[in-house]
């Protein structure tokens, strides 16, 4: 393998984007460390870092073998991998049963139980991508998909996924539903025309106002979660900072330019980043 084919290969996985690694991170390192009461185990956080990145990137490979023949005819999309057949289907799906081996190999090092969610995992990963062509709501399973990490940390550091996990998980699955109709938004005109269903195409003229309620919706849900976990105020001095990028992403949507759709859902890699830095320092001051 030469070196333009490692970095087709590359391309397919994102790896060239990793604002998926990040997105899918986060929420996972915000249960590592509510979980672990601030102190997660070691080998736990690198098995899970590590996880993100390989799921990430089997999410990302079966996503465009799903989307091979709808692909080319998306702006943004045309010159992946697929559609331009510089790598061919067969050599995907190769790739991805792969990265799904390596990704069994990680699990390992967990718990039994941890395993039996893994597995369930991959299989939200496996299908979210189809999702698009049956129904407009492809993101609350994206939102499924991209929160699984966390259940998977409980039972990995508890042994078990308890209330309050189960609180941090729903908290992470609106997360993904917000982004992921952001980025949505910026494909609207082109999956209307081949046939792709998405929130931004369900909400029409009312998606900043949709936008904008699980945006607060999500605040309130990640303010119960620091009263749960009885977080200090550094917690909610990080709240107040999201709140102001939330702001800041209306502004950006407010005329539906696709460009800054795309720069307010970017703008979500430092929302989970502020929120997780208020986590950790809540345990540490």
């Amino acid at each position: 393998m030469n070196l333009a084919e490692i970095k087709q290969y590359s391309v397919l996985m994102r790896l060239n984007k990793p604002i998926g690694i990040f997105l899918v991170l986060w929420p996972t390192l915000w249960a590592l460390w509510l979980a672990g009461a601030g102190k997660p185990d070691k080998v736990v956080v690198w098995v899970f870092v590590l996880g993100c990145i390989v799921m990430r990137s089997a999410g990302c490979v079966i996503n465009d073998i799903a989307d091979c023949r709808f692909d080319g005819f998306v702006a943004r999309t045309r010159y992946r991998p697929l559609p331009t057949a510089k790598i061919s289907v067969q050599s995907a799906l190769i790739l991805f049963f792969s990265l799904l081996l390596c990704a069994l190999i990680l699990v390992l090092f967990l718990n039994k139980l941890t395993l039996w969610f893994a597995m369930i995992g991959a299989l939200l990963a496996s299908g979210y991508p189809f999702l698009k062509r049956f129904t407009h709501l492809p993101q609350v399973g994206l939102g499924v998909a991209f929160s699984w990490g966390v259940p998977m940390v409980f039972v990995a550091l508890t042994g078990a996924v308890s209330p309050q996990g189960w609180l941090v998980f729903f908290t992470a699955f609106l997360w993904p539903i917000m982004y992921d109709t952001l980025y949505a938004m910026v494909d609207r005109a082109d999956d209307i025309k081949i046939g792709i269903k998405s929130t931004a195409i369900l909400f029409g003229k009312a998606d900043k106002v949709m936008v904008g309620c699980l945006q607060v919706f999500f605040l309130l849900m990640l303010g119960l979660l620091g009263h749960v976990f009885k977080l200090n105020l550094v917690y909610y001095f990080s709240l107040a900072g999201v709140g102001i990028l939330f702001v800041y992403q209306q502004i950006l949507i407010k005329d539906n330019v696709p460009e800054n759709c795309f720069k307010a859902f970017l703008n979500n890699n430092w929302v989970g980043g502020i929120i997780f830095l208020g986590i950790m320092l809540s345990y540490l001051c």
